[in-house]
């Protein structure tokens, strides 16, 4: 009886203050697999009070908005250990979606707690009443969710919360799977919420709502030169023109410049500065790939990928999202009808572009009718809008199909000697009583990369097969949000999509016919494209679903150039169309 009560009490005492960043540099081991350098965890100096503060019971919430490569993960896994090993208690984790669940278990969770002698199967071995998302423990548990599913926190309760990647979870029927995760929480006096994510639009990142209501840290490094101490921001980065090896930092305080080799000293010595120090209890920090030390984050590295990356808004979002751990502020990205016109060139089909090297097809399908946009690409990332065709018929009916085979099998002289033909093209099933037919024509056509999609809303990739039978053929997905998104931000931003001057006002008008708006659904910002009353949308649906068809290539930019200057046949005869395969962020 003594020892029960003693056990007892002893469960009741708070754990010993435990520094959580010795503890994972001494207990820690990462494998191959997960490293370059392998073995037990070295924090850099910017992870050490992170992960202090995350090991700490006085602080109850940390959020963090970050970068990518600036190793948050391995701190992450290094909580859940710790947890694990001294601090038993009942532990959520919720990532976007079940990929990302079993990616974090079986290719993080799982490799460095089967490295680590401390941790060694301490999450059993998949027995009785464990699952691969589930693991218990002596005194607690590990469980995985996917943000999608909220309904998996039904029943649950946690006094450790981590929330990974927020900025990717989107509202679903249940409400916000944040907010529904967070009142788990809510039963424990002594509970934890770890959140941190990349951030993605300024106007509906929630990571950074949650870095604004903290003490919101900033990592600090002091010049080589006078020794001021200055968070390092882009703006400071600076470099000769078409020259990304000269990239340095200026102090701000004094003007000189910092090199790579100046860049170790000077995260050593750097430190962490909250801006809100008022704030209690809840730790925010902020992390930029430009103090990593690892050596794809060189500054020369930076500057060269952001000199790729800036030549179209979308890639320039993601490096501005991934590098920089900022949001992409959506501010200004409307442009109207007119301003596009005036950008109008002597280009067309019957006068090709030298750099457009590939065409693709979007065909929007009306119930007298079909309407078809004609793109053309070019290896340096522009797009060029060529044609617009409206081709008038009953759908139902065989002749228009007939002319828009017609059309899809023609050939333009180029530029360079050869000719040039659609090289995929999308064609619009959305509508139900049409599924079939256009399904019916885009399925013998299919080495011809003709396809039938229907538009998804959401976060999507560009295209990929459905997972639904469909008759008559095959059918794919078109992400159609992410598409405008990105068409919209070229069209403000840059002079990256160019215009052919056969294209009429009418046509302006309708690739303008819809506004990118912010509504709260749930109570959580999201993005939605709205129809501008009184315009029709035919020009901007049908130059969407050529952009997708892009995705459909894989473009040999070069083996293309050369087949066009000895006039060879620019494309195979026969060509399966392949499911393409697109990287999560």
């Amino acid at each position: 009886m003594g020892d029960l009560r003693a056990r007892a009490l002893a469960a009741l005492r708070p754990p010993a203050r435990i520094d959580l960043a010795d503890w994972v540099q001494e207990h820690v081991f990462l494998p191959a697999s997960l490293a370059a350098h392998p073995g037990r965890v070295r924090l850099w100096p910017h992870q050490i009070e992170l992960a202090r503060s995350i090991g700490d019971p006085d602080v109850e919430r940390v959020s963090v908005l970050k970068a990518a490569r600036t190793g948050y993960s391995t701190l992450l896994v290094g909580a859940m250990a710790h947890h694990t090993a001294n601090d038993p208690c009942p532990v959520l984790v919720t990532v976007p979606v079940d990929d990302d669940a079993r990616t974090l278990m079986v290719q993080s969770i799982e490799p460095t707690f089967a490295e680590s002698p401390a941790l060694r199967g301490a999450l059993g071995d998949g027995g009785r009443r464990q699952t691969l998302y589930a693991r218990r423990f002596p005194g607690g548990s590990l469980t995985l969710v996917s943000a999608r599913s909220p309904r998996n926190l039904r029943g649950r309760t946690a006094r450790v919360y981590f929330a990974d990647e927020v900025d990717g979870y989107e509202p679903t029927q249940e409400g916000d799977a944040l907010d529904l995760a967070m009142r788990r929480t809510q039963t424990f006096s002594n509970r934890k919420i770890v959140a941190g994510s990349t951030p993605t639009r300024a106007s509906t990142s929630r990571i950074t709502r949650l870095y604004a209501q903290s003490d919101r840290r900033v990592y600090e490094c002091p010049c080589p030169s006078c020794g001021a101490f200055h968070e390092l921001r882009w703006g400071d980065i600076t470099w000769a023109p078409e020259h990304p090896e000269t990239a340095a930092w200026a102090c701000p305080s004094c003007g000189v410049l910092a090199t790579e080799d100046d860049k170790p000293g000077m995260v050593v010595a750097g430190r962490w500065r909250p801006t809100a120090p008022h704030v209690v209890g809840h730790h925010g920090y902020r992390l930029s790939a430009l103090i990593s030390l690892l050596p794809n984050a060189a500054w020369p590295v930076l500057v060269a990928e952001y000199e790729e990356a800036k030549k179209d808004p979308a890639s320039l979002m993601a490096w501005t999202n991934t590098v920089l751990g900022e949001p992409w502020d959506d501010e200004g990205e409307e442009v109207g009808d007119a301003t596009l016109a005036a950008r109008a060139e002597p280009i067309g089909l019957d006068c090709l572009p030298a750099d457009a090297l590939y065409l693709t097809a979007g065909i929007d399908t009306q119930r007298d009718r079909l309407e078809c946009t004609i793109l053309g690409h070019a290896r340096e990332g522009h797009t060029f809008i060529l044609a617009h065709h409206v081709l008038w018929g009953d759908p139902e009916q065989d002749p228009v199909w007939m002319e828009l085979d017609a059309l899809l099998r023609t050939r333009w002289k180029h530029p360079l000697g050869g000719s040039l033909g659609i090289d995929a093209a999308a064609i619009d099933a959305g509508d139900g009583a049409l599924m079939n037919r256009v399904c019916s024509f885009a399925a013998p056509r299919a080495s011809r990369r003709v396809v039938a999609i229907k538009g998804a809303a959401g976060t999507r990739p560009p295209i990929v097969p459905s997972k639904a039978q469909v008759p008559g053929g095959k059918l794919w997905i078109v992400g159609v949000d992410g598409l405008k998104d990105s068409l919209f931000a070229r069209l403000a931003r840059g002079a990256s999509i160019r215009f052919s001057d056969q294209l009429d006002a009418a046509w302006f008008e309708q690739l303008c016919s819809e506004r990118r708006a912010v509504r709260y659904r749930r109570g959580q910002p999201t993005v939605r494209f709205e129809r501008i009353p009184g315009r029709r949308a035919e020009a901007l649906d049908c130059t969407v679903y050529a952009i997708a068809a892009r995705y459909l290539l894989s473009p040999n930019w070069q083996g293309r150039e050369d087949e066009l200057r000895t006039g060879a046949p620019t494309a195979p005869r026969q060509a399966r169309v392949i499911p393409p395969v697109f990287p999560r962020r």
